[in-house]
Parts: C-alpha cells; sequence; structure tokens
C-alpha cells in the first residue's frame, strides 16, 4: 500500500466521471443513430476528453481520469466487452427525497462469460499520452455486475451457483487489473454499491424476497472484491469508493455504515475507502471506527447531486470531526460521488461542477498544508 504524502489517494480526490460536454452528448445521440462513425465518434470523445484532463489540472487536482466520457454508463463497458453479458431490468429503483422513482437495465448473464475486447487499458493508454499526472482508472466492482438482478442474473446462463459466475468474472478482473499494471497503471478504483445497500434494513428484508439471504451476499461480495484484488503488484493503490447511487440526482439506498462497517472495513483487502458523507441520510462518522490502522479514507463532503456550494468552513471542521476516528494524516477529501455516472450526468452544470473540485482543492490544501 502507498503509504507516501505524495501518492494516491491524494488529500483532494475526485470519484471519476464529470459531466460530458453537450458536443459529446449530441454525437452519442448520432452515434447510435448511425449518423456518425466509429472513427468520427471517437475523434469527437479524444477530444473532449483532452479538454477534460485540462480542466481537472488547472483546478490544481494531481489525479486525473477521463471523466468515463467513452462510457454510457459507469459499467456498461463491462458488459460490452464480455461476451455473455447482456443488460435487463433491474430488479431495484432510483428514487428521491420526494419518492419519485425510476427505473433502471442492470447487467445480466446469459452464457459463460469470456472477455473479447479491452476493457480499460485503452482509456489508460490515450491518458498516459494526454496527462503527466497520476492516472486514476475507475471500474465497477464485481458485485455490480450480480446484485441488480439477484437471482435472475444467472437463470438463462450455464452457471449453476452465484460462486460459479463469481468466480469466472472475477477471473476477468484480475487479468484486466494485470493488464493495466504492466502499462505503468499504479491507481484504480472500484466503484461499489451493493455492499452499502445490505446495510439498510429495507433492502436487506427486499433481497429475502427474492430468495437470497443478505449475509451470504455480503460473504460472497467481500469474497469476490479480495479475489480481485489480489492481482495488484506491488506500487498499485486500490480504492473501493462505497456510493448509494448515482443517477440523475436521484440514489438507492439511505443510511449510515454502522451496519457493514466492521466486516466491510477489515475484511476487504482495499487500501483506501471513498466513503459518501455529503448529507444526513449518510449517518455519522462513528462507524470510521473499524477501519483499520494505516488505511486511507476519502471522505465524500462535496454533493455532485446538489448545485449548492458548500461552505469550506464547515467541510474543514467536518473533516477535524472524522479525524476523531481515523487520523488526519490517513484522511482525504473529495466529491461523494461523479458527476455523471451515465451520459445524462446529474442536474448541476459545468460550472458548478468546477467550483466544486476547486472548493475540494483549497479545503485540502488549508487543511494539509502538504495537499
Amino acid at each position: 500500500m502507498n503509504t507516501t504524502k505524495s501518492g494516491p489517494p491524494f488529500r483532494a480526490e475526485h470519484i471519476g466521471s464529470l459531466l460530458r460536454p453537450k458536443t459529446l452528448t449530441q454525437a452519442y445521440t448520432h452515434h447510435v443513430a448511425g449518423e456518425l462513425t466509429d472513427e468520427e465518434f471517437r475523434a469527437i470523445q479524444d477530444h473532449a476528453i483532452q479538454e477534460v484532463v485540462v480542466l481537472q489540472e488547472s483546478t490544481g487536482l494531481k489525479m486525473v481520469g477521463d471523466g468515463e466520457f467513452r462510457r454510457s454508463s459507469y459499467w456498461a463497458h463491462w458488459v460490452e466487452a464480455i461476451e455473455g453479458l447482456d443488460i435487463a431490468e433491474a430488479l431495484f429503483r432510483f428514487h428521491d427525497a420526494d419518492g419519485n422513482q425510476q427505473a433502471f437495465m442492470a447487467a445480466t448473464c446469459i452464457d459463460t462469460l469470456r472477455k473479447t475486447a479491452a476493457i480499460s487499458t485503452g482509456e489508460f493508454e490515450f491518458l498516459e499520452h494526454n496527462t503527466d499526472v497520476t492516472i486514476k482508472i475507475t471500474m465497477p466492482s464485481p458485485s455490480t455486475l450480480h446484485f441488480w438482478r439477484q437471482g435472475k442474473t444467472i437463470e438463462a446462463s450455464p452457471y449453476a451457483s452465484d460462486e460459479a459466475y463469481m468466480n469466472d468474472l472475477c477471473a476477468i478482473y484480475r487479468q484486466e487489473i494485470a493488464d493495466l499494471a504492466a502499462l505503468g497503471c499504479s491507481y484504480v478504483q472500484l466503484d461499489e454499491v451493493p455492499l452499502i445497500m445490505l446495510a439498510n434494513n429495507r433492502i436487506r428484508t427486499q433481497v429475502r424476497t427474492f430468495g437470497r439471504d443478505p449475509e451470504k451476499l455480503m460473504d460472497l461480495y467481500i469474497q469476490s472484491i479480495n479475489e480481485v484484488v489480489s492481482a495488484r503488484p506491488a506500487g498499485m493503490t486500490i480504492g473501493m469508493h462505497m456510493c448509494r447511487g448515482n443517477f440523475k440526482g436521484k440514489w438507492l439506498t439511505e443510511g449510515g455504515y454502522e451496519a457493514i462497517a466492521k466486516r466491510v472495513f477489515r475484511e476487504t483487502h482495499i487500501d483506501a475507502f471513498c466513503l459518501e458523507f455529503d448529507t444526513a441520510r449518510a449517518g455519522g462518522f462513528e462507524a470510521l471506527r473499524f477501519v483499520p490502522s494505516g488505511k486511507k479514507v476519502v471522505l465524500g463532503l462535496v454533493s455532485t447531486k446538489t448545485p449548492q456550494l458548500e461552505d469550506q468552513g464547515l467541510l474543514e471542521a467536518r473533516v477535524r470531526e472524522a479525524s476523531s476516528y481515523v487520523p488526519l494524516q490517513d484522511l482525504c477529501i473529495s466529491p461523494q460521488c461523479g458527476f455523471a455516472s451515465t451520459v445524462s450526468g446529474n442536474p448541476v452544470t459545468l460550472s458548478d461542477e468546477v467550483n466544486k473540485l476547486r472548493l475540494v482543492v483549497d479545503t485540502a490544501r488549508e487543511i494539509w498544508k502538504d495537499a
């Protein structure tokens, strides 16, 4: 694990996805309609990524990504690159504070899994030619490609059990991490939603109605994460972003980390935890007492779901509060999630996004003089 102050995770972080410019969102539509060739679409993506790299560097961040601009969602590129995966409607729904719900599509398995195309390596190679700062590659956690459809995920597949399916899936993950490492990638982030959903009693009850045991699912997902990260070489940092769902300002679950903290923080072989603490529905910092000594925690204190800019003094106070449970030297700060987990993005503007990223950097510099 990287323990130096100059290495990842950095004092000021961001979680990955960024708002697509209008030229890119329009290009997605035209490409799907067959009005743009693959080459024309790729050129528009390349240009947008080059611009968003400059944007990230201009805010003072010491890490960059491609904004996930080559993806239709944070996990879709895995389905596209793996034969045997398809999409179908999820069994869960996004919602907001007013009770409005939103259905969504999720991964499902229809055949034996076989990787047939590059997944993240192309993203890394392009970024490497366009920046001198550390590159972070984000990828969905293995549970993302299972949880949303529960047992239905494998019912049309040759797999006789969840474990058999996840074993083949994790083998692809291990190869992907090894391929990234061979290119020089030193920073990977897994985006994990199901584990924090399993901290919610309402969702645990819902899972039981699907014929699944929430505790056994936790066992499966923690084991899968550990199998995946076992492939990382010395010098590669792997963080895990625990997200409550992020789709057009809506979310999938509420509640703190307490119910899963002891197991997840102590049992997963992750170097850093990127945790959401932007609203009261995320709970307090008390669960951080279970984070093992030496592991890093990135506090997601700035919301990507609303345009209101947070108060820097309040952010500093919240970091100090969290340091009662995790030493200040092991803490970092970030937005709570990406700004655009799908092409459509969250209900914020580009100006909002830039201001929030700069706020994260400014706050980190004020708290940690080495930031």
